[in-house]
């Protein structure tokens, strides 16, 4: 592989139109794990996430900023600018010596080819649909952490229903204020009935967080955008899930174990939420539920196991439950589980980096540790 020295997160600002080669459109191709390839051009001074929104093609993509680290690909032959960005948005496997890049910060210079983490049904072919929605509940849940609820409205095409993969997020925002768009993972499933529901941390100086803090109410309408993202869950045979989640990395794992129950799959299942203190938790209600339709009732076949675990880093005297991290969890878990499981993980980069070091020292392979890390905006 031939590849330019990138730029990294502290470099100075390239200016508009510099960022790639001085002219010319260079061909892209881009392969997903099943093997199909994207092929189109990219310009001068476009980032490949540009160009292939250009020709129709939607990746997987959040900030478009080179913040969240949503839209990673492993470069595998071609030169390329890879431009300022978060250290955090690569994942250390993925890092730039190894042809890690950002689509939304790779600007190639000639022919490129690169490697999607994620099969073709995570990619769009057109635009990333757009809905009207409305407010229909908002609810402290824990410092600093509401539910929210938007049921959206009927559409033309789509009709009422909201359907997406879990593991998948929204973009969500108020009529107008496009600086004020967010993204967040969906908690619930697909459904005839256009709810989506939504766990969200707020905080201090976030747009979007202060927005639901001081003006949102139930009735108000919200822009939704999407589904998008290429988490969720990947049939790689029989073996025990593990869903691992930091804070309102709960989400998608809700989203996951909900989508398990419903369709009866065979996987024993395992969820771990870690968070700081007591005063953090939130989803138990949630989890028990889930618990109580995993089981199986009167004939009824529910998932073969499921169970749950809540952590606290630094518990208060009254804390009854686990003690410690969810890599803490994961770490001794392994050591008296009999079949390797595959162990799915969301949250903040320290999170999600300490679990995948747990998990692959506990003798998980790498290729079955699925991550979707998240990083303030």
């Amino acid at each position: 592989m031939t590849v330019t020295p990138p730029a990294g997160p502290e470099s100075p600002p390239v200016p508009p139109g510099a960022e790639g080669d001085s002219g010319g459109r260079h061909p892209v191709t881009l392969s997903t794990t099943d093997g199909e390839a994207l092929e189109f051009c990219c310009g001068s001074g476009q980032s490949v996430l540009e160009a292939a929104a250009e020709a129709g093609v939607t990746l997987p993509a959040s900030c478009r900023q080179g913040t969240c680290g949503s839209c990673h690909a492993t470069a595998t032959s071609g030169e390329y600018r890879l431009g300022a960005h978060s250290p955090q948005a690569l994942p250390p496997d993925e890092r730039r010596d190894r042809g890690g890049v950002l689509l939304c910060r790779t600007f190639p210079r000639g022919p490129l080819t690169a490697t999607l983490p994620y099969d073709g049904s995570r990619v769009l072919r057109g635009a990333i649909p757009v809905r009207e929605g409305v407010i229909t509940a908002l609810e402290e849940v824990a410092e600093e952490t509401v539910r929210l609820e938007v049921r959206l409205e009927p559409d033309p095409e789509e009709g009422p229903g909201c359907q997406f993969e879990p593991g998948q997020f929204v973009e969500l925002q108020p009529p107008g204020e496009e600086d004020v768009k967010r993204a967040y993972s969906l908690a619930n499933t697909g459904n005839w009935d256009g709810l989506m529901e939504f766990f969200i941390r707020l905080r201090p100086g976030g747009r979007f967080s202060g927005h639901l803090r001081e003006r949102a109410r139930p009735g108000d309408p919200l822009v939704v955008r999407g589904p998008q993202g290429a988490f969720g869950l990947s049939e790689t045979g029989l073996r025990p899930r593990w869903l691992v989640a930091g804070g309102t990395g709960l989400a998608p794992m809700l989203a996951m174990a909900r989508h398990m129950v419903e369709w009866q799959e065979p996987h024993p299942v395992r969820l771990v939420l870690g968070v700081n203190g007591e005063a953090d938790v939130f989803g138990l209600p949630e989890l028990r539920a889930l618990a109580a339709e995993a089981a199986p009732v009167s004939g009824v076949p529910g998932l073969p196991g499921f169970e749950y675990d809540v952590c606290v880093w630094r518990p208060g005297a009254g804390w009854r439950g686990p003690v410690g991290t969810p890599a803490d969890l994961v770490r001794a878990g392994l050591e008296t589980e009999a079949a390797r499981p595959d162990v799915y993980v969301c949250g903040p980069p320290p999170l999600i980096d300490s679990v995948v070091e747990a998990a692959v020292e506990g003798g998980v392979p790498e290729g079955n540790v699925f991550r979707e890390r998240f990083l303030p905006t």
